[in-house]
């Protein structure tokens, strides 16, 4: 049976008014735009979700199913698919208000058991939905590799510590964990760097293989359980928006990962052994697909062909 990764978390339309007056709408969601990510670059993936049966939501159905993300049966329980408003500013960089609810549906239920089980965002903060997730989450680590991207959204998540709390039960469940730098920031109450990198090491001490720690334009760096640092350099791209590339970077992660044959519980020892060399270089590719991302407008990962092409 092919592999399948299993991915948990919102899917909803993004609505994005831009510095020149325009406004358009497009399905997003950081999850589902990491299960977009792996269905383009090739893998069979399942989106866990909570949609309406509305225009919203179909709309989202027919983007998923375009980059192959099949949803996952019993995901149509919501009243209403959700809506983001994105706001972007001069640099590009987004800023988010929501109009959403978030929850998982008794009935839904994925039809494979998968390699690799990713969350982020939303999902594994906001109830009743997240303790669903955790849940979930717990449920399919004894198969499966478990990652995580907090992707923060202050907006809907209430104050900082309370956050937190809920984003290191998943951190300490996870197998891998992506993180932003501006995430880490808000979550620690500082934008000293030292501080930042200090929660990055303290949650790779709590379970993690490894945390990988993303700084937009001046790359990113991973820290091991073992106390390893492997820092890469992001390429130089024209930057149209920054809307998704955290995500694609995430997805690319996942599989970077999966062509490395480290995912699956029974290769979780591989996986905390990764050496330097290996995990520096599926970083570069990461950074490499979040490039091309940002260098569009809108979460739009690149398929496996444009990857091979740039």
């Amino acid at each position: 049976m092919t592999e399948t990764a299993l991915v948990l978390g919102e899917a909803l339309v993004d609505v994005v008014n831009r510095t020149d007056g325009t406004v358009d709408a497009h399905p997003g969601g950081s999850p589902a735009n990491v299960a977009i990510g792996l269905g383009r670059l090739g893998r069979r993936v399942e989106l866990l979700t909570w949609l309406g049966e509305d225009e919203h939501g179909a709309q989202v159905r027919a983007h998923l199913a375009a980059s192959q993300v099949a949803v996952v049966p019993g995901s149509w329980d919501a009243p209403a698919t959700s809506v983001a408003t994105a706001t972007l500013d001069a640099t590009g960089a987004a800023t988010y208000d929501f109009d959403l609810t978030w929850d998982l549906s008794a009935a839904a239920a994925p039809t494979a058991e998968p390699i690799v089980a990713h969350t982020g965002s939303i999902a594994a903060v906001v109830e009743p939905g997240a303790s669903k997730v955790l849940a979930a989450l717990d449920s399919a680590r004894p198969h499966a590799t478990i990652t995580f991207d907090p992707n923060a959204r202050p907006a809907l998540m209430g104050a900082a510590a309370d956050a937190r709390k809920a984003i290191e039960k998943v951190v300490h469940l996870a197998d891998v964990v992506k993180v932003s730098d501006e995430d880490l920031e808000w979550l620690c109450g500082s934008v000293d760097d030292g501080s930042v990198d200090a929660l990055a090491r303290e949650w790779a001490r709590s379970g993690p293989a490894f945390v990988v720690v993303t700084r937009g334009g001046s790359g990113a760096t991973a820290f091991s359980a073992a106390g390893a640092e492997v820092s890469i350099q992001a390429p130089r791209v024209t930057v149209a928006d920054t809307v998704g590339a955290g995500d694609s970077f995430m997805g690319g992660l996942i599989d970077g990962l999966w062509t490395a044959g480290l995912l699956g519980a029974r290769r979780r020892d591989a996986l905390r052994a990764i050496d330097e060399d290996s995990l520096r270089l599926i970083l570069e590719r990461c950074a490499r697909i979040a490039a091309i991302t940002v260098s569009r407008p809108g979460a739009n990962p690149p398929s496996l062909e444009e990857l091979a092409g740039a």
